[in-house]
């Protein structure tokens, strides 16, 4: 998986059946070089140029799946199938269009297994969002978990899983982007300072947040949107560089810690019923300062994954692993509950190695 956040290739093996056993066996993640990174970053939103970078990325994809196979001992030929997201460089369900930027046949050549990718493109021509993806996964880890649970990611976009009591023996979920996850928040601190994100919160914690810009900010018509409902990680960039402008760094950062937090709560509003916790997977959760204000905010206990004993830190790369296994079934890889399609799809193609 590699995530909105553009930070680096997470890989994870899990046994699965595809539905509600899963085991996690060993993950890893390959941080991008800095000038990879940046050049990923500069090609979002923008499609001939992400194409352009289709090849390296999968090639890292490769790396990083040749390096947890030389950790566990494993060979190529005792994995069943891999679960290639790829990047996203423009998301536009409105216009049935979203592009996922990687070779699949590539990968299944180059690490000598079958290869499931472009997960997200039947969903979307169908009328889905195509996105979140991860809420089945959710729905499967969560099966011993107190309901209605709240999951929260924060990648760089952020996207929220509410599961409720399972009717009939099928999941019942509700899933829709919040808002921003990390991303203007990386970008305001590489912007900034330099860095390519807020370690630890430092940076917001030295600053104020601005009500007024925030405001701004959240009168975004997307909030006034229903669920399912998704974003591109761009979709918020030109308000808030406007808006943001005369901001100290600090102050910068606070606001947009708040901005985080604030789109959380306000997707609140669109559960079925309240949750009796959150708990929270992606980068976001590293940062203090986030965390501590999503437990002012949201009223009621906010977690990290590790709590319940998931790994925030490879939990996607799992879902597409995951998610793979089902496209291999024909299960249903999203619902109407969860990107607003017509009705249960499967999806994926597969690509077998040589």
């Amino acid at each position: 998986m590699s995530g909105t956040s553009c930070d680096g290739v997470g890989v994870a093996l899990i046994e699965t059946d595809g539905q509600r056993q899963v085991r996690p066996v060993a993950a890893l993640t390959q941080p991008y070089p800095d000038a990879f990174r940046t050049r990923l970053r500069g090609v979002l939103g923008d499609p001939a140029k992400g194409q352009a970078i289709a090849a390296e990325l999968t090639d890292r994809h490769a790396d990083a799946i040749r390096a947890l196979l030389r950790e566990t001992g494993l060979s190529p030929d005792q994995v069943r199938v891999a679960g290639f997201h790829g990047q996203t460089i423009l998301h536009a369900p409105e216009r049935r269009y979203t592009l996922q930027v990687g070779d699949g046949a590539r990968l299944a050549r180059d690490s000598g297994i079958d290869v499931v990718s472009d997960f997200r493109s039947d969903d979307v021509a169908a009328g889905g969002e195509g996105a979140p993806f991860a809420p089945l996964f959710h729905w499967a880890l969560a099966a011993a978990l107190p309901r209605p649970l709240g999951v929260l990611n924060l990648g760089g976009v952020g996207n929220a899983t509410w599961i409720g009591e399972d009717r009939k023996g099928e999941a019942y979920l509700l899933a829709f982007d919040t808002g921003p996850g990390n991303g203007l928040l990386d970008d305001w601190a590489f912007k900034t300072t330099g860095q390519h994100f807020d370690r630890n919160g430092a940076l917001a914690r030295q600053g104020k947040v601005d009500r007024a810009v925030l405001a701004t900010l959240m009168a975004n018509p997307y909030f006034g949107r229903p669920a399912p409902k998704s974003l591109d990680r761009e979709h918020f960039n030109a308000t808030a560089r406007a808006a943001l402008a005369p901001l100290s760094p600090g102050d910068g950062a606070a606001t947009l810690v708040a901005f985080t937090v604030e789109a959380v709560a306000r997707g609140q509003d669109l559960f079925p019923a309240p949750v009796l916790r959150w708990i929270v997977t992606g980068g976001g959760r590293h940062n203090p300062v986030v965390m501590e204000a999503l437990r002012r905010r949201l009223g009621v206990p906010v977690d990290a994954v590790e709590t319940v004993g998931w790994d925030g830190d490879h939990l996607e790369a799992q879902a597409f692993a995951y998610l793979a296994v089902r496209s291999l079934k024909g299960l249903p890889l999203s619902l109407p509950s969860t990107t607003g399609v017509p009705r249960p799809m499967t999806g994926g193609r597969l690509d077998r190695h040589p």
